[in-house]
């Protein structure tokens, strides 16, 4: 990308730009580890805090208290399947979980590819709301499911891969034209965000690290391409939760790449010299290690990540059981690596 002339550290780290030092921010940085994060949902159903605009803004700010130097918008992979006529609810042990799964030709047909942005308004909204509560003092990431794992909630079947594989073997035509629809869907969602303020998206592939090469080639990767091709004007990261097929992703046409524990950053950075990686703090070590440990492991990912062309993240995102002092001490270290 050009040179961004940004104010933000975030955005310019993610260009590729000088930067003083690596920015930082988490997955899940706003959820139910927080205190404060409860207090502000107050036992509302997932989709009622979610689509409560108000309720969302205040939600997604609650790290900027910490120091982020990001903040990412509140809301769900499965926002986008809603808006184009498939229903969810999120059920305890299960996760998002349609109404009725797409099995069927007729199932497909009922989805909108091109569903009109009134139909996720309360995200435009909390779009809008955080960018005037943040008066650009810090940079806004919006989100994506990528098409295969925002499929696999469409029909049912989640991470169980065999499930997957098992549909696509049986409803070939069902489940191609299902990637392809949310594969357009996708692109009109964020390129509508990009529009409305966005500083930076993410593409979040989840279970697409579970995948063989040929299967992650056809019902990712070439997605990915589609969708990095069509939506630009921002900078791009593409997260596959330990995503093995570094190569791959380093082809997709993101920017930023986020990587796991199974990759190392320093010998990513010397592979892809052109790339810039993000990551990649264990999210165990946050959950259960002292603030002590988790000292030590953020100090150790910048060491690794160069100084340069790294943003500071988890592997995955900050689970429900993490401690806040944790999180402060994570934060702290990114700030002060050598103090």
């Amino acid at each position: 990308m050009p040179p961004t002339h940004s104010p933000h550290l975030l955005v310019r780290a993610a260009c590729g730009e000088p930067i003083e030092r690596p920015p930082v921010w988490a997955m899940r940085q706003a959820g139910r580890w927080d205190p404060e994060f409860n207090r502000i949902r107050a036992g509302k159903s997932f989709y009622a805090f979610s689509e409560d605009v108000e309720c969302a803004v205040k939600a997604s700010l609650c790290p900027r208290r910490f120091g982020v130097d990001a903040i990412i918008l509140f809301y769900d992979i499965t926002t986008l399947p809603v808006a184009m006529g498939l229903p969810f609810e999120l059920k305890a042990g299960s996760g998002p979980v349609p109404d009725r799964p797409i099995q069927t030709l007729d199932d497909l047909r009922s989805l909108n590819p091109v569903p009109d942005p009134d139909t996720y308004k309360h995200i435009r909204l909390l779009l809008k709301r955080v960018k005037e509560e943040l008066r650009d003092q810090l940079p806004v990431i919006v989100f994506a499911g990528a098409p295969f794992t925002v499929a696999t909630y469409c029909i049912g079947t989640g991470k169980n891969v065999n499930a997957t594989r098992q549909f696509a073997k049986d409803f070939p035509q069902v489940w191609n034209g299902l990637l392809e629809k949310l594969s357009i869907a996708t692109i009109g969602f964020l390129n509508t965000l990009i529009r409305e303020g966005a500083d930076v998206y993410q593409l979040f592939d989840s279970w697409a690290g579970l995948l063989t090469p040929d299967e992650y080639e056809s019902w990712a990767q070439t997605h990915h391409r589609t969708i990095f091709a069509a939506s630009g004007g921002v900078p791009r990261i593409l997260f596959v939760k330990e995503g093995p097929y570094l190569e791959k992703m380093a082809t997709s046409g993101a920017e930023v790449i986020s990587l796991g524990t199974r990759h190392d950053i320093s010998a990513a950075r010397r592979a892809f010299p052109n790339l810039v990686f993000q990551g990649n703090v264990d999210e165990e070590i946050l959950q259960t290690g002292t603030p002590e440990q988790v000292v030590d492991a953020t100090r150790s990912c910048i060491r690794a990540g160069g100084g340069h062309r790294h943003i500071l993240n988890l592997n995955h995102g900050v689970d429900k059981g993490t401690p806040t002092v944790n999180f402060e001490a994570y934060i702290r270290a990114a700030k002060e690596p050598n103090r």
